[in-house]
């Protein structure tokens, strides 16, 4: 199973609290969905509701999904279909610049899996399948469960490392820094805080460079860290 390199619109540092919430509304309601960003940025999901069993996705406005803003793709791009319970991508050559899962190209038609991300032109879009088996680390919705009996000092530093996602979007975690400054710690001691943080939550396994952001977000989506609280700094 190809895994994923980039989380694309499912990135944490790339989202709002109200978008968090959004995405976590739409896991409950149980249908597979697509998390994309328009022309403008801002988030957009499509429910791929059990009535539907095609979808439509290109440039053209009258697609389901119109990306009107992206010039790189095709007036009808690719189709999704549902058979039985899958989700499938098909481009029978529809597009000319093709389209891409997890990074590679596909030709005719592909099943798609949770957390899979499809580029088409410039536009990356995320499929999720809410408590699907098939799910992976790779969304950023955060597979597992966030422990519920972190110490009063970890989730002090919880909040300050979420504190920019109460300022709008495009935030990025705070640094180790920033988190000293607001806790009145020194470096070393959020450092110590962050790695045990990391091993509660079980993110050993992510790269470096992603433990921070899934952090914030997996912290918020177990409502460890409220909009109340970002708001409250």
């Amino acid at each position: 199973m190809v895994q994923p390199t980039d989380p694309g619109p499912l990135a944490a540092h790339g989202a709002t609290p109200a978008e968090l919430r959004d995405r976590i509304e739409a896991e409950r309601g149980g249908a597979p969905f697509l998390v994309f960003r328009d022309g403008a940025g801002a988030q957009r999901l499509f429910v791929l509701e059990a009535q539907r069993t095609r979808v439509s996705l290109g440039r053209s406005p009258g697609n389901d999904i119109a990306l009107v803003w992206d010039t790189e793709v095709s007036r009808l791009h690719v189709e999704l279909e549902r058979l039985g319970d899958e989700w499938t991508l098909s481009d029978d050559g529809l597009s000319r610049n093709g389209s891409f899962v997890n990074g590679q190209r596909i030709g005719g038609r592909t099943r798609l899996r949770d957390g899979d991300i499809v580029r088409v032109g410039k536009t990356s879009l995320a499929f999720r399948v809410p408590e699907s088996p098939d799910s992976r680390p790779t969304r950023a919705a955060g597979a597992g469960t966030a422990p519920s009996d972190l110490t009063a000092a970890q989730r002090r530093v919880l909040v300050a490392l979420c504190r920019p996602y109460g300022a709008g979007e495009w935030a990025t975690p705070a640094t180790n820094q920033q988190i000293a400054d607001e806790l009145f710690l020194s470096v070393d001691a959020v450092k110590a805080q962050l790695r045990a943080l990391f091993q509660r939550f079980a993110l050993d396994h992510l790269p470096q460079n992603q433990k921070r952001s899934v952090l914030a977000m997996r912290s918020m989506e177990a409502g460890i860290v409220t909009a109340r609280d970002l708001e409250a700094g």
